[in-house]
Order: structure tokens, then C-alpha cells, then sequence
């Protein structure tokens, strides 16, 4: 299961349906705090997060360092419209599993999942 906490409705759903449509089960949430809501609820059955960079009142990256901090492991790509150099050395120091460019490509999104997820491809 992919968890996609994304606040732009039409990004999040464009994710979704390109993961569904690759086989995969989402989540979804709007915000830091539904995402921290939908681990709690998941559990060990989420195997990759998808994090906006840019959302409020709490980022990715706090979103991310918070989950760290309370030695939550599951893997995460951030997705960013920003070219901002910061947000590949900054997902790098957090050793994130990568950094997804907006608008989100399918063939890379799937590619990046699968291997961020360890080549387990959906059944």
C-alpha cells in the first residue's frame, strides 16, 4: 500500500490514478496531519510514502522528520514543482528514496515506486 499525502486535490487524484491504475493500493491524504492519521491506522501495511513538499501548516520535510523521530522507517519520495537545487540535497541528507518532479509523469512515478519499494511489484 502507497501512502500519498498530497493538498492539491487534482495532483493527489492524477497520483492515485496512475498507481491504481499500475496495480498498486493508495491511501490518500490531504494534509500532514491525515497522513500521520493514515500510519497510525496502516500501520507496517503502508511500504512507501509520497510527500509533498510544499503544504501547511506542516511540510513534507517536518512531515518526514517528525515520522523519523518517532523511528517510523517506511520508505518516502517527496514531489515537488520546485527547482530548487535545496530539495534534492535536503531529500538526500534525509535519505529519501527520491525526489518526484511536478507534473508527475507516469512511467517515471511507477518506476520510481517500484524501486523504491524494492522491485515488489503489485499483483
Amino acid at each position: 500500500m502507497i501512502l500519498i499525502i498530497e493538498d492539491n486535490d487534482f495532483v493527489r487524484m492524477q497520483i492515485t490514478k496512475f498507481l491504481t491504475d499500475g496495480g498498486y493500493d493508495v491511501v490518500q491524504a490531504a494534509s500532514a496531519d491525515e497522513g500521520n492519521l493514515a500510519i497510525r491506522e496502516k500501520g507496517s501495511s503502508i511500504q512507501l510514502m509520497l510527500v509533498d513538499v510544499r503544504m501547511e501548516p506542516m511540510d513534507g520535510f517536518d512531515f518526514l522528520a517528525k515520522m523519523k523521530s518517532e523511528n517510523i522507517q517506511t520508505p518516502a519520495i517527496i514531489v515537488t514543482g520546485d527547482d530548487n537545487p535545496d530539495i534534492l540535497s535536503r531529500a538526500s541528507q534525509m535519505g529519501l528514496a527520491g525526489v518526484l518532479k511536478k507534473p508527475v509523469n507516469k512511467d517515471r512515478l511507477l518506476k520510481m515506486v517500484e524501486r523504491a519499494t524494492a522491485g515488489s511489484r503489485p499483483s
